[in-house]
């Protein structure tokens, strides 16, 4: 499949539009390779990706996070930002990424954790169209809920409030703690995000909203194998490999 017809397929799937102001999206780092036939996906290119995308003879990383997110005025082996820079431009693969984009496009990463955590009919909230509140079908306890959650999400969640029936949940996966007021202001009993500071925590728990943290990596990984299965049945000649090194940097004993 030709580079370019790939990237016009990843283009309806997370418009370059959805992207919030300043993001880094989209081919981040090019290759001479016209026709690619093997793509490695992760949330992020991280070096031990980018060895992995070398070893199985990939053309292309597909991520969610991107790399550079900031400008860099040096590209150096030794440099953590930019080490898979190298690795990928030494052995001439690419490397795309949908971030924000993905995180507000349709069947992206709230709309499949809605879809997963049993949210039902959920609308898409403030302007940067990230945020998706809906409801369970039935009311549920708390504490239930959050050991539902922990299950589909393979993860330990931390969260505040005190054992009640909740029904109407908001998520935002990654770092959304910041916006718990968005998620008070439409009528939230509960709100599911990868990331939020302790004086967000306390305000929110002061408004009467619960703030469940599951983790960054955790509230978006799940977006990849749904991701993977779309782009099988509409792009071809492509084998897409979620990969092996895509994993938290941070790990329970």
């Amino acid at each position: 499949m030709k580079l370019s017809d790939f990237i016009a397929v990843m283009s309806t799937i997370a418009p370059a539009e959805l992207a919030m102001e300043g993001d880094n999206t989209g081919l981040l780092v090019g290759t001479t390779r016209a026709d690619i036939s093997k793509i490695l996906v992760a949330l992020d290119c991280t070096e031990a990706v980018a060895e992995e995308a070398v070893n199985k003879r990939c053309d292309l990383v597909l991520t969610h996070h991107p790399l550079m997110f900031r400008a860099v005025k040096r590209i150096l082996p030794e440099d953590p930002i930019t080490a898979p820079v190298v690795h990928l431009i030494r052995n001439d693969i690419g490397m795309f990424a949908a971030h924000t984009n993905l995180d507000a496009a349709k069947n992206g990463v709230n709309s499949e954790l809605c879809k997963q955590l049993g949210i039902y009919n959920p609308i898409t909230v403030g302007n940067e169209g990230i945020m998706r509140i809906g409801n369970l079908l039935e009311p549920i306890m708390l504490d239930d809920f959050i050991g539902f959650a922990e299950n589909i999400l393979c993860t330990r969640i931390r969260f505040t409030g005190k054992n009640r029936l909740i029904q109407r949940i908001a998520v935002m996966g990654g770092s959304g703690g910041g916006d718990y007021h968005l998620a008070k202001m439409f009528g939230a009993d509960l709100y599911i995000t990868g990331e939020c500071k302790h004086n967000q925590a306390i305000e929110a728990d002061f408004l009467g909203l619960s703030i469940a943290v599951a983790g960054h990596f955790e509230t978006e990984n799940l977006v990849l194998k749904p991701l993977i299965e779309y782009l099988h049945n509409n792009t071809e000649g492509i084998e897409y490999i979620l990969a092996e090194a895509n994993a938290p940097v941070f790990r329970m004993v």
